[in-house]
């Protein structure tokens, strides 16, 4: 955030640059890069006597952001170079859903997709509470993201099938998961590797069109990795058995502590619904809204798992279509 001082001369350009970051970012990539280059100019005399640290604070803000840029397009979003998606956040964020009512038949060659990308943008922790009266309920607690912008799958591929009248669809391969940490309003940060390893999603129809959800589970592996150690050197593969080493076995103290020292690589599940609002048939370009439960991380099997809840939006592509 700005000093005060800085504020005063230029917070009140910061939300009219953002917004012609926007439209110039509509209107093409030279465009897109001409205004982020006025942005600093003219932020740069508008705060030409402010410390370092305010001005370095303004300038994060200037440069156009994805939440200032919330419609953009595929193509608008494959036209872009490096240069102009580094350093907004572009690249954590997933084209618009296609906006069309067409329809798509799954046969012959059309048996696989590509370019699926699912970006979550809602975040909760689901937790269940004992009432006054003794009765279980369920509440979702909102969480904040605290994981930079690196948390959006992309690049995943896969293959498309019909069973039985209904749709499946097979993830095989891409950036298919993503070290994640969140944190509630009391403060605890809940960590989870947000995945769809192994996806495997039954339709409610056999045609990819508007109205069509797609529902399956998928496999969620350690948020820790087996070369892993903790702060006091114990892990799976390699590292110390226990915190003390040989006195606390020989002593027969390790009851209170085994989970923390029995370090253990644990596979979990997750379960996701894919429903398809929008679908242009002349591109192969499909997308909707997306709602995922999977567990948390046990932190190598020491805590039990918490359940997370996530919504957002996806898009996919089926090639040959086009070509």
């Amino acid at each position: 955030v700005p000093e005060p001082e800085v504020c005063l001369v230029s917070c009140g350009a910061l939300s009219s640059l953002s917004a012609r970051g926007a439209a110039a970012l509509q209107a093409g990539p030279s465009a897109f890069q001409a205004a982020r280059t006025v942005a600093k100019g003219s932020l740069s005399r508008a705060v030409s006597g402010a410390s370092q640290a305010a001005l370095a604070a303004v300038f994060a803000a200037a440069l156009v952001s994805p939440d200032a840029a919330q419609a953009l397009s595929k193509d608008t979003y494959n036209s872009l170079t490096y240069d102009q998606i580094k350093g907004t956040g572009l690249a954590n964020k997933c084209a618009d859903v296609v906006v069309g009512t067409g329809s798509i038949k799954i046969d012959g060659k059309l048996n696989k997709f590509d370019e699926l990308c699912i970006e979550p943008k809602e975040f909760f922790v689901i937790e269940t509470k004992t009432d006054k009266k003794g009765n279980a309920v369920t509440e979702q607690i909102v969480g904040k993201m605290m994981t930079r912008q690196t948390y959006t799958l992309t690049g995943i591929d896969g293959e498309l099938s019909t069973d039985g009248g209904k749709l499946i669809l097979k993830e095989k391969d891409g950036i298919d998961y993503a070290a994640t940490t969140i944190q509630t309003p009391g403060g605890e940060r809940v960590p989870f590797l947000f995945t769809v390893k192994g996806l495997v999603a039954k339709g409610t129809d056999s045609t990819i069109q508007p109205g069509l959800k797609l529902a399956g589970d998928y496999v969620v592996p350690s948020y820790r990795t087996g070369l892993f150690l903790d702060p006091k050197g114990r892990g799976t593969t390699t590292g110390y058995d226990m915190a003390v080493a040989l006195p606390a076995l020989q002593a027969g103290g390790d009851d209170a502590l085994f989970k923390e020292n029995n370090k253990k690589f644990e596979v979990l599940s997750g379960k996701t619904e894919l429903t398809v609002t929008g679908v242009d048939a002349s591109t192969g370009d499909f997308g909707g809204t997306f709602v995922s439960t999977q567990a948390s991380d046990t932190d190598m099997g020491s805590k039990e798992p918490k359940t997370i809840l996530l919504k957002g939006s996806w898009t996919a592509h089926i090639p040959g279509i086009d070509e």
